[in-house]
């Protein structure tokens, strides 16, 4: 194939409702069906995003540009000879073929995905053929997308030369792993730090430290600086270890000034915790270090405990961190 072709990747919705419309009636096709014609828009993507807006008012800012985005692409930028890859839900199969036509709108053909380009299939590839970071690039959240990192993949299947990837040499199964991960930590920590900025972040530290067992006092909010939570492992806060916490939300780092000020708060006979959902400086972790009675616990630290303890958190926290348990591969080096 032309290497001047560019390969893009594409999904026939949520639960495949476009498939038949895809492999039967030969045809690619995007929603957003409220839209109407989009060639009336002209070659301008911030029209494309206004029409959105009108149509959506209430979307994310975020959200109107990821759609008007794919549309704007599905009408402007992908070309007559550029290839296609998509992976159907229905029959398991990598599908592989050429854009034969130019953007048009007929919803008389599909009233759901109006935005049609006819296309025509060259091949069809077992899903086991590819590496697992191939399958999880076409595996992209958007609708409409370009593959990249695994194009040539896609291109040397459509070629013909084709085998089962054995998944003992596969390599990319752990990068695909490490992407999940961190991914979901990313996730976690942006999530914390967008909506519990401040008081409601200490709500939620005391809140973790209960669904370890420990029992909590916050601090009415106020002025910065002072004690956030007070935790114990008796009902009345008598008993040792008495735990004194600090709570910073910010993502900045933490320097070794303000963690002496906690400590310069904690008796001999008590604890300090020191909670981020950024780092600390080399200064504060080595002042830390020296302290038997110090603990330091920085944004990765905070997304293994939620991890961690996250059946026990309250559903208004399940609600806004939104998990679910999967399993990913474990790559085994040789030896």
């Amino acid at each position: 194939m032309n290497s001047e072709y560019a390969l893009w990747g594409i999904h026939s919705g949520s639960q495949a409702q476009a498939d038949n419309l895809f492999l039967k009636k030969k045809y690619i096709a995007l929603g957003w069906d409220d839209t109407g014609d989009l060639s009336v828009l002209g070659n301008d993507r911030e029209a494309f995003k206004q029409k959105l807006i009108e149509i959506y008012p209430d979307s994310k800012p975020g959200s109107i540009a990821i759609w008007g985005g794919q549309l704007y692409r599905f009408v402007h930028e992908m070309k007559v000879g550029d290839l296609i890859c998509y992976p159907s839900k229905v029959d398991r199969m990598v599908h592989l073929g050429q854009v034969e036509g130019e953007y048009t709108y007929d919803p008389s053909i599909s009233s759901e995905f109006p935005h049609l380009r006819v296309v025509k299939w060259l091949k069809e590839v077992p899903r086991t053929s590819f590496t697992q970071g191939a399958l999880y690039e076409i595996g992209s959240a958007m609708t409409l997308f370009l593959v990249k990192n695994y194009a040539e993949e896609f291109i040397t299947a459509l070629s013909g030369e084709i085998s089962e990837a054995p998944a003992k040499h596969d390599e990319t199964i752990m990068l695909v792993a490490e992407d999940i991960i961190e991914t979901t930590r990313d996730y976690i920590l942006k999530k914390l730090s967008q909506e519990l900025k401040g008081h409601p972040f200490a709500e939620f530290v005391a809140h973790l430290l209960n669904t370890l067992g420990y029992k909590t006092r916050l601090s009415p909010e106020g002025p910065d600086g002072g004690i956030d939570i007070i935790a114990h492992k008796d009902e009345l806060g008598f008993e040792p270890p008495i735990i004194k916490v600090q709570v910073k939300s910010s993502t900045d780092k933490i320097g070794d000034p303000i963690v002496s000020q906690l400590f310069g708060k904690v008796d001999n006979n008590e604890f300090g915790l020191f909670v981020t959902l950024g780092r600390y400086t080399h200064q504060a972790i080595n002042f830390a270090r020296n302290k038997s009675n110090l603990r330091l616990i920085n944004g990765d630290d905070v997304v293994n405990l939620i991890q961690q303890q996250y059946d026990l958190l309250d559903s208004k926290y399940k609600g806004l961190i939104l998990l679910k348990k999967v399993y990913v591969p474990e790559a085994i080096e040789d030896e």
